[in-house]
Order: structure tokens, then C-alpha cells, then sequence
């Protein structure tokens, strides 16, 4: 069977709402103006007739599966889509099997490769070769910063396109096509959906249109199994009982619970804390976001106190990742009860942004000379490093009163607490000053 776009027609009732709105056209795309109004960069690249790499950087749900298709379809190119959690080697030779058939019918082929950032380096490595001679266009999708995990071999080669999450708006644009999707060809009364149920459903969706979709057909096939043809709240309530624990409208409940988490942890009450992680859980939070503020738990709460806390929680978001849902949330758990029962301080958080509000207030502050590298005779004979003291050859491996702030600057930002490992960092660094004051003290040599 051909890979290319709506090939065959099945009854509209056995086909799922979310294909049954996938756009045909640019023109039917919900969200993502800033790419596809007029003038606009993707715009410019359909209507160019030349299809270039590119990679689409989203949240779920934003249409980057919908646009690399349809890209296919507006330049009649053969269309290869593969997951990267599915795919390997093997897939990506039999893509560029696939695109040499298709060069010598002579049509372009189009690689589509969803959660691109999931293949290793010697995988996005096996792409270069063949995007670099025109075989195929290389279109890949991540939710993840692919500055980070994209190769940069590959990012070179491709324009980043950013997918916006969709609007409140936009998604209660869909929730009006849904419903006239579903009361197509329908015998019976047609479904409404009532205002209230509308809003509170582009609440729940929070900017990803496939949940939206998702949810509404559950609601339609929901009220209509129980002879209901008006969904309103309080049967939205019922028909989504399980996902809708999670989030209000607005957002405010997400947050607001995402901070009943992060200052039970702080507050070192590890009972709470397992309680609104697992609420959150409960409600439908992606686990990632969870590792994601449980790290900066860590960091911005115990820092230094413990540094092993960010170790725990990094750790944690890893076996999260390999295990997946529901055995790394167990090591997640773990993470969050650590964090909560470790001692506590916010003096490496404190001290960072003191030091950035320093930095950028004086910062075309010059490195002293005697700091400076000096790779080279000239920089050398320029005084460059000249009188460096080398603190391991220096007592205690200190060169005590030596200078390392620009000439006429000194600041202190970090001011370590009378909690856990701070403790003997506090005397360690009371110890150099100390030291330091003696050194002062000395007559010049």
C-alpha cells in the first residue's frame, strides 16, 4: 500500500474524530499563525514549491505530524513517516530504499521522523548523507529542545520551526468543527455541546488539540450511549470523571497544585509531598514535568546542603525514562520523600541571582592581567599570567589573599546556612578568610 496521504475513503462512522479533522489543506489548520499566515516562514516554504529540512519543536498535539503531511501532499512528494521510539537502523534503510524507488518514478520523497530526539547520534547520523544529496527532505518532530538533542550536524541542515501550544480560542474553534463533524450524516437529533462544557473542555485540553479531540469523541459517544443529546458540564464531569481530577480552566489548579508540591518539599513534610505528587499523578500530569521541578527542587531548595539530592533527582528522572509509567514513577516518588526529608538552603539559588544582577552591572569589568591565559609568547610577554599564584603549591592549597574579581570589584553572594553538608562548607570558608586576613597582615617581601 502506497505511504502517500488519504488514500481510500472509509465510512465517515468508523473512521476516529481526529482524522476526520485532520486538515486537507493549509487553510484548515487550527493554531500557528505565527508560522502560516501570510508572509509567514512556513507559509513562504509551501508556497515556494521547494521543500528544504526542517525540524518542528512543540508540545504534543500542535500539528506537527498534520503539517509535515501536508507538505507532502502540496508538493505531491512520496511520504515516509517512521517513530524514533519505534524505529532503528533497519527503518532508515528501508526509508532510503524506499526514496531511491521514488527518485526513479520521479517524485520527491518526504521523511517524516516523529520524536526525532529519541534516536541516538549514530541514528541521526545515518540521515546526513541522504539529505545532503536531495534523496529526500528531512522533516523531524520533538517535543525537546533540539538544540540539545538534535545533532548538530543534522540541526545544520535543518530550519527549527517553534509550534505553539494552541490558544483558548483556537481550540474552541475545534471543539465547533468537532461537533459538526460528529452530527454529519447522523440520524437523530444532533449533539450540542453547551458553552460551559466548551470552555471547560478547552481548559482540560491546555493547548494540545489531540486531547481535545480525544476527549470530545469520548463525550459524544458517552451521551450518546445514554440517549442524551446535550452535553453540558456536569455530564462532562461525569463522561471524563478519571481526567478531569486534574486542571480548571485556567490553569490555576495545575499550578496551584505544582506549588502545594514544591513547598511541602521544602517545607520537609514528606507526607504532603507524596500526597499532591500522586494527586498530580492522579489527575493526569506528565510524569517528565513532574522530574523536571522535582530537579529544580533540588537545586533551588537543598543545594549544596545535600548535594546529593540533585543527584537523586536527576537519577530519578532517568529511571523514569528507561522504565516509563507506572514503575518510574516509584523512582520519582523516591526523589520527591529524599528531597523533603534533606536539609535545606536556598543560599546557592540566593547567591546566583545576586551574582547575575553583579554581573550585569559590571560587566565590561576587565580579567586582571595576572588571570589572563597565555597560550603564546606574545600574550606571555604581554604579562599575561604573570604572578599567578598556583594555589596547590600554596599552604593549605590556598594562595590566600590572592585577587580573582576585576580590578576595584569584590562582592560576596554566597552565604552558606548552619544546615547539613553548608555547615562545613560555612567553617571551610571562615577557615580562608581567615588566612586571608593574615596574609594582609604580613609586611610586603
Amino acid at each position: 500500500m502506497s505511504a502517500d496521504l488519504f488514500t481510500g475513503t472509509p465510512p465517515a462512522g468508523s473512521v476516529p474524530l481526529a482524522e476526520r479533522l485532520r486538515p486537507r489543506s493549509l487553510s484548515e489548520v487550527v493554531g500557528q499563525s505565527h508560522l502560516l499566515g501570510p508572509d509567514k516562514p512556513l507559509r513562504v516554504a509551501f508556497d515556494s514549491g521547494r521543500p528544504h529540512s526542517m525540524i518542528f519543536w512543540g508540545p504534543p498535539g500542535v500539528g506537527k505530524t498534520t503539517l509535515a503531511r501536508l507538505m507532502a501532499a502540496g508538493f505531491d512528494a512520496h511520504f515516509i513517516a517512521m517513530s524514533a521510539v519505534l524505529g532503528g537502523v533497519k527503518d532508515i534503510r528501508d526509508a532510503v530504499v524506499a526514496a531511491q524507488v521514488a527518485q526513479g518514478q520521479g517524485r520527491r520523497t518526504i521523511l517524516f521522523v516523529d520524536e526525532v530526539h529519541r534516536f541516538n547520534k549514530a541514528q541521526q547520523d545515518a540521515f546526513l548523507p541522504y539529505v545532503e544529496s536531495g534523496l529526500f527532505t528531512f522533516i523531524g518532530a520533538t517535543t525537546e529542545n533540539p538544540s540539545f538533542e538534535v545533532n548538530s550536524a543534522l540541526l545544520s541542515r535543518a530550519r527549527v520551526y517553534v509550534l505553539q501550544s494552541l490558544t483558548r480560542e483556537e481550540l474552541l474553534e475545534l471543539i465547533a468543527r468537532a461537533e459538526t463533524a460528529l452530527n454529519a450524516n447522523v440520524d437523530g437529533p444532533p449533539l450540542l455541546i453547551e458553552d460551559d462544557a466548551r470552555e471547560q473542555l478547552a481548559g482540560w485540553a491546555d493547548g494540545d488539540a489531540r486531547r481535545l479531540i480525544n476527549a470530545v469523541e469520548v463525550v459524544a459517544e458517552s451521551a450518546r450511549a445514554a440517549g442524551r443529546d446535550t452535553v453540558d458540564a456536569a455530564w462532562l464531569e461525569t463522561a471524563l470523571s478519571q481526567n478531569l481530577r486534574r486542571f480548571d480552566k485556567g490553569g490555576d489548579a495545575f499550578y496551584d497544585q505544582i506549588s502545594a508540591l514544591h513547598k511541602s518539599v521544602r517545607g520537609s513534610d514528606p507526607d504532603a509531598s507524596l500526597y499532591w505528587f500522586s494527586r498530580m499523578l492522579d489527575g493526569g500530569a506528565d510524569p517528565r514535568y513532574l522530574s523536571r521541578r522535582i530537579v529544580r527542587m533540588a537545586v533551588e531548595d537543598i543545594g549544596l546542603a545535600d548535594p546529593r539530592a540533585t543527584e537523586i533527582a536527576l537519577s530519578a528522572a532517568d529511571v523514569y525514562e528507561r522504565l516509563g509509567s507506572p514503575e518510574g514513577e516509584l523512582a520519582l516518588a523516591q526523589a520527591v520523600v529524599y528531597l523533603a526529608c534533606a536539609a535545606k538552603s536556598n543560599a546557592l539559588y540566593t547567591a546566583y541571582k545576586e551574582a547575575r544582577r553583579y554581573a550585569e552591572t559590571h560587566g565590561s569589568a576587565p580579567v586582571p592581567i595576572h588571570l589572563r591565559n597565555a597560550p603564546t609568547k606574545l600574550m606571555k610577554e604581554l604579562g599575561h599570567g604573570k604572578a599567578y599564584r598556583y594555589a596547590h603549591d600554596e599552604p593549605h592549597g590556598y594562595a590566600a589573599n590572592e585577587r580573582y574579581f576585576p580590578d576595584g570589584l569584590k562582592a560576596r553572594f554566597y552565604h552558606p546556612v548552619d544546615r547539613g553538608l553548608e555547615t562545613k562548607i560555612q567553617q571551610k570558608l571562615a577557615f580562608l578568610r581567615d588566612l586571608d586576613a593574615q596574609a594582609r597582615k604580613k609586611p610586603d617581601d
